[in-house]
């Protein structure tokens, strides 16, 4: 049975990716940095325990990850594939952000996946195993006052094809690109609170919806897959047509 390592997995996409994986024959290591979202999570698959491992970790300690790395070898034997997934955002204006607020969201969205990257790969190399970070449609257009997540998503898609370079052949690293992907109500119970879609957020998009939280664990699934080892290196946009639509006012 293979083996998946996801951070970031007990809320929105993480969770949903981590069902999909759970009901695809993987084991699941679950990297998660909030307490209580993990603590949700056991009590919510408390029916897949053999094939869950639940780890605390903040991805940008690089202390946490090699702990985590080594508890994870420890627990499942052998990592597959590691979905880089862990992110936070923070909006303010330029003035008003703070140096620390910008290491945080860099630390975690950007840091996060090279310490993971770093810390799984030769375990990934003995399976010929792949990663997938996590990217954002944020990469290549902005709204207002996203300075350290932009930022953060543009490293990420550099960070993923200078890693499928330098790991290849025995890894295959690639990226996705969500665009607008209603996760409201897949957060922690505290926060979880479903937003009321318009028909207009809907019929802005080419493919007629907001997108789901499913249609990126489909994503991973597909490049995860052995038989799709000829990809490497490459960024999928999973957006509904978005980020090709031309908007005039």
């Amino acid at each position: 049975m293979k083996t998946a390592i996801i951070t970031g997995g007990g809320q929105g996409i993480g969770r949903v990716i981590t069902q999909y994986l759970l009901t695809h024959g993987y084991r699941v290591a679950i990297w998660e940095a909030d307490t209580d979202a993990l603590a949700e999570l056991r009590e919510a698959f408390k029916a897949s325990y053999a094939q869950i491992l639940f780890v605390s970790c903040d991805v940008s300690s690089e202390v946490n990850v090699r702990k985590a790395a080594e508890q994870t070898i420890s627990h499942f034997g052998q990592i597959d594939a590691l979905i880089n997934n862990a992110a936070i955002m923070i909006e303010k204006p330029l003035d008003k952000l703070t140096l620390d607020e910008w290491n945080r969201v860099i630390g975690t969205n950007l840091t996060g996946a090279f310490l993971c990257a770093k810390h799984i790969a030769p375990y990934l190399a003995l399976q010929k195993g792949t990663i997938i970070n996590m990217c954002s449609t944020r990469a290549f257009q902005s709204e207002p006052d996203t300075f350290p997540y932009s930022a953060s998503k543009g490293g990420l898609l550099a960070l993923t094809h200078s890693l499928a370079v330098s790991l290849g052949p025995d890894v295959r690293v690639n990226a996705i690109s969500p665009g607008w992907i209603d996760v409201s109500a897949l957060k922690k119970k505290a926060k979880a609170k479903p937003d009321e879609l318009r028909p207009e957020d809907h019929e802005q998009h080419p493919a007629g919806r907001v997108g789901h939280a499913d249609d990126i664990a489909r994503m991973v699934l597909f490049l995860i897959a052995p038989e799709n080892n000829f990809i490497t290196g490459q960024n999928f946009i999973v957006d509904g047509g978005m980020t090709k639509k031309m908007i005039y006012v």
